[in-house]
C-alpha cells in the first residue's frame, strides 16, 4: 500500500471511529494504535512461522501423491454381467482379494480419484465395499 492511499485510509478510519463508533479523539487514537500494534503481531508471527519452516527445509506447499504402479494385467479378473451390461470384476463374487501390490496400488489409485478412472481404455471404479473393483471396455473401443 503506497504513503498517500495508507495515509488517506487512516484519515478515513479515524472519521469513521470517531463518527459511528462514538469515540472521543483520545480513544480513537488509542484504537488506531491496538489495530498497529495487532498488525505488527501477526506480521512478526508470519515471518517467524516462515523462519521456522525455512529451517526445516519444507516447503509450505502440500506433499505430492506418489504414482501408483500397476498392471491390470496381472489381475485376475472375472467377468459378470449386470444392468449395464457386460463387466469385469476382482475379486470374483463370494472370494477374497489376494493382497498383491498391483491390486493395492490399483485400489489406492482408485480411492486418490474418488473412486473411478479411465485407464487404457477402460473405465475403473470401485464398488461400495471399498474392496471390490470393477471394469468396463469404454465404447468405441475394442
Amino acid at each position: 500500500m503506497s504513503t498517500a492511499s495508507g495515509s488517506t485510509l487512516s484519515t478515513l478510519l479515524f472519521a469513521l471511529a470517531f463518527v459511528f463508533l462514538g469515540l472521543t479523539i483520545d480513544e480513537t487514537q488509542k484504537l488506531g494504535e491496538m489495530l498497529a500494534a495487532l498488525r505488527n503481531a501477526f506480521q512478526g508471527a508470519t515471518e517467524a512461522i516462515e523462519a521456522y519452516i525455512n529451517f526445516l527445509g519444507k516447503p509450505l506447499e502440500p506433499p505430492q501423491q506418489k504414482t501408483l504402479t500397476w498392471d491390470p494385467n496381472k489381475i485376475n479378473w472375472s467377468q459378470e454381467t449386470g444392468q449395464k451390461g457386460s463387466y469385469e470384476r476382482y475379486p470374483a463374487k463370494d472370494k477374497k482379494a489376494e493382497s498383491t501390490d498391483d491390486y493395492k496400488n490399483m485400489l489406492q489409485d482408485l480411492k486418490n480419484h474418488k473412486g473411478a478412472f479411465n485407464r487404457n481404455g477402460f473405465f475403473y471404479w470401485v464398488f461400495t465395499d471399498q474392496a471390490t473393483v470393477g471394469r468396463r471396455q469404454k465404447q468405441g473401443k475394442p
